[in-house]
């Protein structure tokens, strides 16, 4: 047998178990809502804590200061190769006039909101957009994840949300966008990779070989415990306004300072799935979300946790979970949806002319560590790709945009 059918028996083979990887996932998503819940009051936190100890006890010390980063090796090489991926899976997959985003890609919404700094942030917190009670017009973006864009109770159980916040005054770091400032999170604590090599390995097993789940499980070069602390977040969404979201990536907060951002409901609510255990309707979240806002208004808090422990609260590894004992969240703003019946159509156009990027920001916010420092390049890329195809160029919003 040659070379390359070995190869090629072995790449179905991980096919084959991707693919009873994923009717075990679709029997979950019908069941856990079951579960679930107390599933997470009883176990979730004393879990998580096992998985992060064993991952802190493989990590060592890199003897950084706070807020001090460290350019890692193949650094440069692994960005490239999750571009050139990343866009031949945009190529591959989609016809000029339909590119999606190739992560975060299925659009649940798009809505109107504002973001209120509170008047009571801590002092040593009073940097960038917290430095003073006010409040900012928004976009708000939630999405299910990428790189497909499945029916919703078919996908990972990964949501994210992203915050245009505008006429944010100061210099940006990204020229695009002039008076934005944007917030990104996803719905678990940590991010799905460690760091950017690591990250380059999965849009290959993702992307090329159609294998995400074998970049967990490769013998030799498995990524089994950040697969569990995933799992432990990774779950059937009921409603986009119905999770709490993490930034996952460190961000400046003033001069020398490093953050992680938070968007937590102020009230949690379970929304029914219509049908289950049966199929749902494809796209039952933007449902939930459309006649959440369509009756009242939603708020989340927007919590704030500052580094304290250069080690134990790293920059460089977005697997690892700052530890609350050692810096307690603190409510820094309000996210507040008001009760709106959106016009979806000219919503989603607008949706898929907007750029959200972490480097629309001023410099207190400064993104760091080396997954935002690819996401500067890639954002960029990536986005240009998309709407090029797509013959939507970019814009900056107001907030003041008007639909008929």
């Amino acid at each position: 047998m040659s070379q390359t059918q070995s190869l090629s028996l072995g790449l179905r083979f991980e096919r084959w178990i991707e693919r009873r990887a994923r009717n075990v996932l679709h029997f979950l998503r019908r069941t856990d809502p079951y579960y679930r819940p107390l599933f997470n009051r009883i176990l979730r936190e004393p879990l998580a804590a096992v998985v992060q100890a064993l991952i802190n006890w493989r990590r060592r010390n890199e003897r950084l200061g706070l807020a001090e980063e460290k350019i890692m090796p193949g650094e440069k090489e692994a960005l490239d190769s999750i571009i050139v991926d990343m866009g031949a899976y945009m190529r591959a997959m989609y016809k000029p006039g339909e590119y999606l985003r190739v992560g975060n890609t299925k659009t649940h919404g798009l809505v109107r909101g504002e973001v209120i700094i509170r008047d009571d942030v801590p002092a040593h917190m009073r940097h960038g957009i917290f430095a003073q009670a006010r409040t900012y017009k928004a976009w708000v973006r939630f999405s299910g994840p990428g790189p497909d864009s499945p029916a919703d109770i078919d996908d990972v159980g990964f949501g994210s949300v992203a915050i245009k916040m505008m006429g944010v005054p100061g210099e940006k770091l990204l020229k695009d966008e002039e008076h934005t400032q944007d917030l990104i999170c996803v719905s678990t604590p940590t991010f799905v990779t460690p760091n950017i090599v690591e990250n380059a390995k999965l849009q290959a097993e993702s992307n090329l070989r159609g294998t995400p789940f074998m970049y967990f499980w490769r013998p030799g070069d498995s990524h089994i415990l950040d697969f569990f602390m995933q799992g432990l977040w990774n779950e059937t969404k009921t409603s986009p306004l119905e999770s709490q979201y993490w930034s996952c990536v460190p961000y400046l907060l003033g001069e020398g300072q490093a953050m992680m951002y938070s968007v937590r409901p102020k009230v949690w609510t379970r929304t029914r799935i219509p049908n289950l255990p049966f199929r749902p309707p494809d796209n039952y979240l933007r449902d939930a979300l459309l006649n959440t806002l369509a009756v009242r208004d939603a708020e989340f808090d927007i919590l704030v946790q500052v580094q304290t422990d250069p080690h134990r609260m790293p920059i460089e590894n977005a697997g690892v979970r700052w530890p609350e004992k050692l810096s307690p969240w603190v409510p820094a703003a309000t996210l507040r949806l008001p009760r709106q019946t959106p016009s979806w159509a000219a919503q989603f156009a607008l949706a898929h002319r907007l750029s959200y990027n972490p480097w629309h920001c001023i410099k207190e916010h400064r993104p760091l560590g080396n997954q935002s420092r690819a996401r500067f390049r890639m954002y960029q890329e990536l986005s240009h790709l998309r709407q090029s195809q797509n013959n939507t160029p970019h814009i900056e919003p107001t907030g003041d945009e008007v639909f008929d």
